[in-house]
């Protein structure tokens, strides 16, 4: 009997250690990914700087405007935490996969310990900081300059939606990065984040684009996940919250599928 105790502990000591590697390889390598970035102004700037510059700018114009319920400065403060959510999203797996498939790091990391797994799991963790950094970047920025006051469950609970957006659009760009070049990823994703960023509200409020952008922004996912942030700040959300988390889920779904499909691909050609 404590012969089998032991032998079982003993076994259970080593199945568990494998998974305390992995996570550690995990936190690692999301370490270095984010200071990567950060130090990184292409993306740095674009994912941090532009939407505070923009929320401070649009704020300015439209901020006394009434826009699904409530003041545009607090508006903004879910739509603009959107598009940066988005924005780190899109450009961390895209431009971040293409660029590193381009220099030869994937036939790097494929011939490591590492397990992919690893390496997907820490571009996740890095979207997610950087996504955080911009919602709290942008919230004090709404507090300062227009005294827009969130409660604290409602902000956490913007967080959590606007975090959730890493998802779908993490897969929309690491499709993207498996699917086209270095060169040509980055003008694929601009080409995709610019007009579905704006014809969704994220940039201004939806009510005051034009009749038709307005007729075409529930075709978009952005749409839906403005619509799913603006809920928590006290908006009157545009449609049924189930349908835009669905439409989200079946958007996050499509382009895993097709991420994956590209991934064994890419696979295939560089290893096989």
């Amino acid at each position: 009997g404590a012969g089998m105790t032991s032998a079982t502990i003993t076994a259970q000591t080593a199945a568990a250690r494998p998974r305390r590697n992995v996570l550690r390889l995990v936190l690692t390598e999301t370490k270095f990914e984010f200071l990567k970035l950060l130090r990184l102004p292409v993306y740095s700037v674009a994912t941090l700087a532009f939407p505070l510059m923009f929320y401070l700018l649009f704020g300015s114009f439209y901020g006394n405007l009434e826009a699904q319920g409530v003041l545009a400065s607090r508006y903004m403060v879910a739509t603009f935490g959107a598009a940066g959510v988005l924005s780190a999203a899109l450009f961390s797996f895209g431009v971040g996969v293409a660029s590193e498939r381009g220099q030869g790091w994937m036939r790097l990391k494929r011939v490591s310990p590492m397990p992919p797994i690893a390496y997907f799991l820490a571009k996740i963790g890095m979207a997610l900081l950087f996504g955080a950094l911009v919602v709290v970047v942008i919230t004090a920025a709404a507090f300062l300059m227009h005294g827009v006051r969130i409660a604290l469950l409602d902000w956490l609970s913007l967080l959590g939606v606007l975090l959730l957006g890493v998802l779908p659009f993490g897969a929309l760009g690491l499709a993207i990065g498996y699917l086209f070049g270095p060169n040509s990823a980055p003008v694929v994703l601009n080409l995709l984040y610019m007009p579905m960023a704006f014809a969704s509200g994220l940039w201004m409020p939806i009510t005051v684009l034009p009749p038709v952008v307005q007729s075409v922004a529930p075709y978009l996912p952005t749409y839906h996940y403005a619509q799913l942030a603006l809920g928590t700040v006290g908006a009157t959300p545009l449609g049924d919250a189930t349908r835009h988390a669905l439409v989200l889920a079946g958007f996050a779904a499509v382009f895993l599928v097709v991420a994956v499909a590209a991934y064994k691909r890419d696979e295939g050609k560089t290893y096989g």
